[in-house]
């Protein structure tokens, strides 16, 4: 009766989640059912004190720094004009010959830099709107070209991207942002390569049967940021560098040399080599984000709002996603989830690698959350997974890559809400665009997973 319990609460949750009733509300309801189902009504509240919001606690604790500064450092780039210029200097250097590849680009730039993925649906939608229409091509594939750019390749697979995905397994894995690069790059070039070419097919087939850019009315009165050339393309670009070329080099370079021990001694808790990979992300952040407000002093026309419309901005994601990773806790709490997790464990005993893809790929696809269905398996399986792999002599690199990109593939399904945000900022609907989204975010990434999958079996990590 357990598993049937967390059956039906996962159903429901997916089913209220899609009608857009926020997961803050959702989680604990969802997780008090599957709690009473199972015959534990009397232990209803302690579950919700000490299990639920202890697992949101933790998450809270330990990922609220980077989700701040992620927040903060997309809303500088956006309000000071850089994301735009960045935006319009590549449409100036590719033109309206490869649509699809420019937008791709754009929003792949701003992402790897550690801009958010919704500041960027944001700043590059009106651009993509314009570029496609002065091209001809239907507007219904603006959002699979926005989602290839910044839902796939920069956020789970590139080395050293600052997205939360790939800073989650950290700690776990006790890896760093940089994990598998080369097994990363080959995944990322498999979606970009692949996405683009299935994109730009589509443009072409398109314009064989004279569809051209369409009727729309929704979202099509907005004009584009005119502080987007208020800087030389040049300067936008240096805050991007700083947070790929800092987070590189405190990586491998200043925190391997130095001797971190005396924090062990002061900090019992605190394993730095679990935790360097981190840092290295939120002192890039931090130092980013400081460079483009005194850089930019004597530009900016309301900095105070800029600072607290960033830091607000980052209340919400972190919130979701840590009542997403309370549910998975309460959850794993239960009798009934040792069948459903030895179930998972078992889909490949003598791989790990293809266990903990399919445990990935099943939470975030019920969550509709990368961040959030990796958080959960991590925090639930992570233990397991780490075992199994040094077990079989796997590196925990290959294990930190494999679980990124797997997050990355069912994350995207029809109720989640990176899609339902992105189809609203574009004002298109799910059966105008989602068929190209779910192609580009869903299948590409999952095929780029079995690359890397079968890869890292024959030639182990590199």
């Amino acid at each position: 009766m357990s598993t049937l319990a967390i059956v039906i609460s996962l159903i429901l949750l997916i089913f209220f989640a899609y009608r857009g009733i926020t997961v803050l509300l959702l989680a604990p309801l969802m997780a008090a059912l599957a709690v009473t189902l199972s015959g534990e009504a009397a232990y209803l509240l302690p579950t919700y004190t000490d299990t639920f919001m202890g697992a949101l606690g933790d998450y809270a604790i330990q990922f609220f720094p980077l989700f701040l500064l992620g927040a903060l450092f997309g809303q500088l780039m956006a309000d000071s004009g850089a994301a735009q210029t960045i935006a319009n200097g590549i449409v100036n250097k590719l033109g309206t010959h490869h649509v699809v590849l420019t937008v791709v680009i754009a929003c792949a730039i701003l992402t790897y830099g550690g801009v958010s993925l919704f500041v960027v649906a944001f700043a590059i939608y009106p651009i993509s709107r314009e570029l496609f229409r002065r091209a001809d091509a239907p507007k219904r594939l603006i959002p699979g070209a926005i989602a290839l750019g910044s839902f796939t390749f920069t956020m789970t697979a590139l080395p050293g991207t600052p997205a939360i995905q790939n800073a989650i397994p950290i700690p776990y894995f006790e890896t760093n942002s940089f994990a598998a690069p080369g097994l990363g790059i080959i995944a990322g070039v498999i979606m970009l390569g692949l996405g683009t070419f299935y994109l730009q097919s589509r443009v072409k087939r398109a314009a064989a049967k004279g569809e051209g850019y369409g009727q729309h009315t929704e979202r099509e009165a907005e004009d584009t940021d005119s502080n987007a050339t208020t800087m030389p393309l040049a300067i936008a670009l240096i805050p991007l560098v700083m947070v790929i070329g800092l987070n590189a080099l405190l990586t491998y370079f200043v925190f391997p040399s130095m001797d971190l021990s005396f924090i062990s001694d002061e900090f019992e808790d605190v394993s730095p080599s679990g935790q360097t990979g981190l840092w290295a992300i939120l002192i890039a952040l931090l130092t980013a984000s400081t460079w483009l407000i005194v850089s930019r002093w004597k530009y900016w026309s309301d900095l105070k709002s800029t600072v607290n419309n960033g830091c607000f901005g980052s209340l919400l994601p972190i919130f979701n996603t840590a009542s997403e990773v309370g549910y998975g806790a309460v959850i794993a709490s239960l009798a009934g989830f040792a069948l459903i997790r030895d179930a998972v464990l078992n889909v490949s005993p003598g791989n790990p690698l293809v266990s903990e893809a399919m445990a990935m790929s099943v939470l975030a696809g019920i969550t509709g959350s990368s961040s959030g269905g990796l958080s959960i398996a991590l925090e639930t399986l992570g233990s397991e997974y780490l075992t199994m792999a040094q077990e079989a002599g796997i590196d925990p690199e290959l294990m930190h890559r494999v679980a990124t990109i797997s997050a990355g593939g069912m994350d995207t399904l029809p109720h989640s809400g990176a899609v339902i945000t992105l189809l609203t900022i574009c004002g298109l609907t799910h059966r105008q665009s989602y068929g190209h989204v779910a192609m580009v975010t869903i299948a590409l990434p999952i095929a780029a997973l079995i690359s890397v999958i079968t890869l890292g079996t024959l030639f182990g990590s590199f």
